[in-house]
């Protein structure tokens, strides 16, 4: 209860949380659910012209699944909006944590394919059997294991708890969740940053590969952007109070999403839709041969 202005009565405070029906909670929800639509169109395409080059270059198996996880990830930043159930708070940082972990597993196992895969065609190169897709599923395996690995400790040790909130905001109670540990939620952040910054400096490092379709350059501007916005997302996110909290978390989900989507699939999408002509072996051996 808070005082009146007259002080000679008490009434109920409002609950603040971000909310369906508040014009910021609806339009994070609905850009969240279109943009969730994106990687499943991308990986119809994908499927659709899988025999072409530009699709089997860089391997189709590993776009799949990335894709996937991006599906994931934009999905997850619905777990963000409404009313923070006990069971909601419990599973949004770790399903964040998760999903995000196996799409930069995806993207840094792309890297690594790119790189084995030019090197190993040099003669006399002992490379060529680590050029299968066994490898590529046991760096998505390892890196993915490393993040739930922390996500389990949390959950047992400290987890994440509903809570109240009076103090924040005079005469109003702010409905939020707890990390509960600091500490693992920081850890589970520090992780990603780290398997992005591995992805930057390898994709960086092959960037200048002789291949018409190679993805370093386009995993390192995905990356950069990546980096970008989570660095941007820390002073925000100590900064706001409230609801505002939670929608710079959403937005920053939503915008490190966009930035792989963008930066990775939409210029392959760009030349299978509209520059065939570039999507074929003739220009992939003509620039290989360049």
């Amino acid at each position: 209860m808070w005082p009146n202005l007259q002080q000679d009565r008490c009434l109920p405070r409002p609950t603040e949380f971000l909310s369906y029906e508040n014009p910021l909670g609806y339009s994070l929800a609905a850009i969240s659910m279109l943009s969730s639509m994106i990687p499943l169109v991308i990986l119809g395409i994908f499927i659709h012209y899988k025999n072409t080059p530009i699709v089997k270059a860089n391997n189709y198996s590993l776009s799949y699944f990335l894709l996937l996880s991006l599906f994931l990830c934009f999905l997850c930043s619905l777990g963000f909006i409404g009313y923070q159930q006990p069971e909601k708070c419990l599973l949004r940082q770790v399903a964040f944590g998760l999903v995000f972990a196996l799409c930069i597993s995806c993207v840094l196992a792309k890297t690594i394919t790119v790189v084995i895969a030019f090197n190993a065609t040099k003669p006399g190169s002992r490379l060529r059997k680590w050029t299968g897709v066994k490898v590529s599923y046991c760096v998505i395996m390892l890196c993915a294991l490393i993040q739930m690995i922390d996500c389990v400790l949390w959950l047992i040790f400290s987890p994440p708890f509903h809570e109240l909130d009076t103090d924040t905001q005079p005469g109003v109670i702010i409905a939020n969740c707890n990390e509960g540990s600091p500490t693992a939620f920081w850890c589970m952040m520090g992780y990603l940053g780290l398997l992005a910054s591995i992805s930057f400096i390898v994709a960086f490092l092959a960037r200048r590969l002789p291949d018409s379709f190679n993805e370093a350059k386009l995993i390192t501007f995905s990356m950069l952007a990546f980096l970008s916005v989570w660095v941007s997302f820390i002073p925000a996110y100590l900064s706001a109070r409230g609801m505002y909290t939670v929608a710079m978390e959403v937005f920053a989900i939503l915008s490190s999403s966009w930035a792989v989507v963008g930066c990775i699939f939409v210029p392959k999408c760009y030349i299978i839709l509209f520059r065939p002509n570039l999507n074929s072996r003739e220009h992939l051996i003509g620039k290989r041969t360049a």
